[in-house]
């Protein structure tokens, strides 16, 4: 039987995979790609959460594509926004046709005797499985288990009388009108959901064991809002996203360089925006550094706004047990609840759960090293985006279709089959850096970084502009093959 072949396989319709997308679309231009996607919708991440306030915690200048610059001053979005401006770059760079949806890719072979791909899928709309083959191989799927977010096993969960929901499956039909919400948790989602719900809900209580950092920004960029009405579009978002960048990684640079400093003016800022005799070191000073997990963006101050009205406040306590009307917590305390959200996480997991394996054999991902934060050694054709963990997610995403985009046209004109990067260099750390509980819980399931350039991953943008944009792609790391037996590309 004769599979249907394509030159390029993009796994996943989200922010990335459209991304990816476009760029083929215009620097690989007569070359064939499609686009899997195991939801029935565009949009990843923004079409999957659903919850009260949804939005980003990155600035849409940056977040937003480089190649479609996002066109408005409000640089904080919600989920609705991003969805639609994903949604209109898919139909304007004519990649939407190129999706089909209900497709979850379960395992992916590669053949070095016929240099490419074998990618198995299950539609999940009819149940059957599709084979099909392609050239190069690109998941674009996060790095987080869409099916299921992380729930830890509460005592006595089972007694509540109310709903316990997760934010990552949010029923849209929960009425929390007039009702006590408890909300379990201290990170990004937490921090949105209080005071998203608190202008309904008769009181929302936010329970943490530890506090992380909070910083309050304008949901309107103010240097935006003054450009977009002097100049074209693109020219202000342009600026405004480089801006962005180097303002961001000034920041991440001084946190990680002087964090006691960075600590005590974050805490000054938020001491300044609480209620009068408020325990900020209580509920806003965390135990690590600036960094060492992600920042939570406030917009406009809502978070704090709703702890002055009344409306919402913060316990920082352990969770003992679950009761019929609420929440006990470890210091005695119980909490009254009508509603329990359970804000306590993602489940990591590495392109959409997919199998790898080359030429017969298992490729175990977290054995891998990885090149250059997008290739994994000794898989051939194989890459996938990861974006920041102290940026934006897009600004990384960019850069990496951009580099599969050259390393394709290169292979093309030397005559090369396959590519793959190989190391002898056991890698030596983590992929991700972070000390977040998502990231601890689920680092194993992602590759492995090596101790140096291009098997390090140093989270700079303005350094990987000039790795990805202008560096060598024949750097010696990667290993090129114009036969099939040429390169035969050792699997950890």
């Amino acid at each position: 039987m004769t599979l249907e072949h394509v030159d390029v396989l993009i796994v996943g319709a989200g922010l990335s995979g459209i991304g990816a997308a476009c760029h083929l679309q215009k620097k690989r231009p007569g070359r064939t790609y499609a686009i899997l996607e195991a939801r029935a919708a565009i949009g990843g991440t923004w079409d999957l959460f659903r919850y009260p306030g949804i939005r980003s915690d990155s600035d849409m200048f940056t977040l937003g594509y480089r190649f479609s610059p996002w066109p408005k001053a409000k640089g904080i979005a919600d989920g609705a926004s991003i969805r639609e401006y994903v949604w209109r770059t898919a139909r304007e760079h004519g990649v939407a046709g190129k999706i089909r949806f209900h497709h979850r890719v379960t395992r992916a072979e590669w053949s070095t005797a016929k240099a490419c791909w074998t990618v198995q899928a299950e539609r999940l709309d009819t149940g059957e499985t599709v084979r099909l083959t392609c050239g190069f191989l690109f998941a674009n799927t996060g790095y987080y288990r869409y099916d299921q977010g992380f729930a830890p096993e509460f005592p006595g969960a089972g007694r509540f009388t109310g709903p316990v929901v997760h934010p990552q499956h949010w029923p849209q039909d929960l009425d929390y009108t007039g009702r006590r919400v408890v909300i379990i948790g201290s990170g990004a989602t937490a921090v949105t959901l209080v005071p998203a719900m608190a202008h309904a809900a008769e009181h929302v209580t936010m329970v943490q064991r530890s506090p992380g950092y909070v910083v309050s920004a304008p949901s309107t960029d103010p240097v935006a809002d003054v450009l977009l009405g002097m100049l074209p579009a693109k020219a202000a978002a342009s600026i405004v996203r480089w801006k962005n960048v180097l303002t961001g990684l000034l920041f991440y640079q001084l946190s990680r360089r002087r964090p006691r400093l960075v600590k005590r003016l974050l805490l000054k800022r938020v001491r300044g925006q609480l209620p009068l005799g408020y325990d900020a070191d209580l509920h806003f000073g965390p135990r690590y550094d600036p960094w060492d997990q992600r920042l939570c963006v406030v917009p406009d101050g809502d978070l704090f706004k709703a702890l002055h009205e009344g409306s919402a406040s913060i316990v920082t306590d352990r969770v003992d047990t679950f009761t019929e009307n609420g929440i006990q917590l470890a210091s005695g305390r119980e909490l009254p609840a009508d509603v329990v959200i359970t804000a306590t996480g993602l489940n990591l997991m590495f392109a959409g759960g997919m199998t790898l394996s080359v030429d017969g054999a298992a490729v175990e991902i977290g054995a891998t090293t990885t090149y250059k934060g997008m290739m994994l050694s000794g898989v051939p054709n194989f890459a996938f985006t990861i974006g920041y963990t102290n940026a934006s997610w897009t600004l990384k995403a960019d850069l990496v279709s951009g580099y599969v985009c050259r390393l394709l046209n290169h292979m093309d004109k030397r005559g090369y089959r396959f590519c793959a990067p190989i190391t002898s260099v056991p890698p030596t750390e983590p992929f991700i850096g972070l000390k977040s509980g998502y990231v601890t819980r689920g680092i194993d399931a992602l590759p492995k970084q090596g101790p140096a350039a291009p098997w390090r991953l140093h989270q700079n943008y303005l350094r990987d502009v000039l790795l990805m944009r202008h560096g060598s792609l024949e750097d010696g790391a990667m290993r090129f093959s114009r036969s099939v037996s040429a390169l035969k590309a050792p699997v950890a």
